[in-house]
């Protein structure tokens, strides 16, 4: 797989501007929840949910709505590898049953009164007319043969990112990611291993589903596409361009823009978390504005998550993706948003706090 216009190596930097978190912000946040009616600190951990998204918004009143979670979809040519329970085919399927509402995702995030999208990134198949498009190619090359992508793909799926969020996502309160694409832990997994320097078989999970002699040749399978591909740690472009997926660069470029914008991203699975990564390898500025959602059962997600510095919110034994996890934290945290922020304080009451 070649590319003529961009260099394999090319490390041209991402052009993006992320704040600093807003101390101030955080500051006042943090007074006015010792002046809530309550004991300090009996909220838990939704007190200090409220306190990190007000720094990241720069005001003292945080909110996360409206919520948007964009569900991006690409297909992997390491699919052909046997590293999945499930064909290819069915990509193409959960993209249709998404945008027919017909999936966990529709679900979930109908119940927590969140806005969904679902994105073709680079599906091999047909896909419903009401989905995004941002079709970059009928999948991913594979990368136990060859490096995924190119360098100029690699790009433009970061680009598509960034541009979902500048149309669908610019006024959100906070943006979860989701991701769907057969093949897509076996990415993540290389992602996860390059940039983290885990072995492959600490971040290599069972996927959709695949026995533990499956995995073993999942595990094989991704080490020889990082011998193969050599992707350089250092660079998180050639990273994604040797073992990535474009829906992973997508929600890459997601986050980037996103936390350019001052607006927290929750992180799903270990395939967002894997996207989350490479983000935070670009500039490690986004990672300020990643919060957490559920303890993914792929073992790669926990080492995703303490490489960030990333809480999870909750651990429901969830390993699906879609944004699934995303959704059910995203209630926390509009949750403590809203006990933050319409709770009287013992001053409203006439109370004396002390």
């Amino acid at each position: 797989m070649t590319d003529e216009s961009t260099p394999a190596g090319d490390d041209t930097p991402i052009a993006v501007s992320i704040p600093p978190l807003d101390e101030a912000a955080r500051e006042a946040a943090q007074e006015r929840q010792t002046e809530l009616l309550k004991p300090p600190g009996s909220l838990g951990r939704l007190e200090s949910m409220a306190v990190e998204i007000a720094a990241m918004q720069a005001t003292p009143t945080p909110s996360v709505d409206p919520a948007v979670l964009l569900t991006l979809a690409g297909d992997h040519g390491v699919a052909s590898e046997g590293v999945s329970a499930y064909p290819s085919s069915v990509t193409a399927a959960m993209v249709d049953a998404v945008e027919g509402g017909d999936a966990a995702i529709n679900a979930l995030a109908g119940a927590n009164e969140i806005t969904s999208h679902v994105v073709d990134m680079g599906v091999a198949g047909d896909v419903p007319s009401g989905v995004i498009d941002h079709h970059i190619a009928d999948g991913t090359a594979n990368m136990a043969v060859e490096p995924a992508m190119t360098a100029a793909q690699a790009r433009r799926s970061i680009a598509a990112g960034r541009e979902l969020v500048a149309d669908h996502a610019a006024e959100a309160g906070v943006v979860g990611l989701g991701d769907l694409g057969i093949g897509n832990t076996t990415a993540s997994a290389a992602i996860t291993a390059a940039l983290t320097e885990s072995s492959v078989d600490d971040v290599t999970g069972h996927g959709t589903g695949i026995d533990e002699a499956t995995r073993h040749e999942k595990i094989e399978t991704i080490e020889r596409a990082l011998a193969v591909t050599d992707p350089d740690p250092d660079s998180p472009i050639d990273v994604l361009r040797c073992v990535g997926g474009f829906e992973i660069g997508g929600l890459v470029g997601v986050a980037l823009e996103a936390a350019s914008r001052r607006i927290p991203v929750v992180v799903d699975g270990v395939v967002t978390g894997a996207a989350a990564l490479v983000a935070a390898a670009i500039d490690e500025r986004v990672a300020d504005y990643l919060l957490g959602s559920h303890v993914s059962t792929e073992p790669g997600h926990a080492i995703q998550l303490d490489a960030l510095d990333v809480a999870p919110c909750l651990d429901y034994e969830m390993g699906l993706g879609e944004g699934t996890g995303a959704a059910l934290a995203i209630s926390s945290y509009r949750a403590a948003c809203r006990a933050h922020t319409e709770m009287a304080t013992f001053g409203d009451a006439g109370l004396d706090d002390t």
